[in-house]
């Protein structure tokens, strides 16, 4: 990956549907080159997916909370499956340190947080839990930087 395809992997991220002409005169590229550059980005998984960012407040996602999981006997087969079916669990992590996951969940209020967190104390292994009430969001990029 060279300096233009990063011009390219920034300006895409800053607006997905950015047209291939105006990426062309912006990176001073023909339509062909950025169109190939894109293809070859996009075939080595560099680029995983476009995607449209919501404001989850506009869509009836008015609470964040981060929780954190320990179990007797962490296994990831386990807690994967619960974790991928619950649209409410934006990201889960392994982690180190005093508990085996934390997940990030964004979800409508207080009584749809407290069904979830149910749910997932009665996961098998589940001896522990924290749950942290996001009160507002300082920043949250949803991709990573490109230097």
């Amino acid at each position: 990956m060279d300096d233009i395809d990063k011009k390219i992997l920034k300006r895409l991220q800053e607006n997905a549907r950015v047209t291939i002409s105006v990426l062309s005169s912006e990176i001073s590229l023909s339509m062909p080159a950025i169109s190939e550059r894109l293809r070859k980005l996009e075939a080595s998984g560099v680029i995983q997916q476009y995607t449209a960012i919501l404001n989850p407040t506009l869509v009836d996602k008015q609470l964040m909370a981060l929780i954190f999981l320990s179990f007797n006997s962490p296994s990831k087969e386990g807690i994967t499956d619960f974790v991928v079916n619950e649209p409410d669990i934006k990201e889960c992590f392994y982690i180190t340190g005093d508990f085996d996951y934390a997940l990030k969940i964004i979800t409508q209020n207080t009584n749809t947080l407290e069904s979830l967190l149910t749910r997932i104390k009665e996961q098998p292994g589940v001896v522990k839990t924290q749950t942290i009430v996001v009160l507002s969001s300082i920043i949250d990029r949803p991709s990573v930087t490109v230097e």
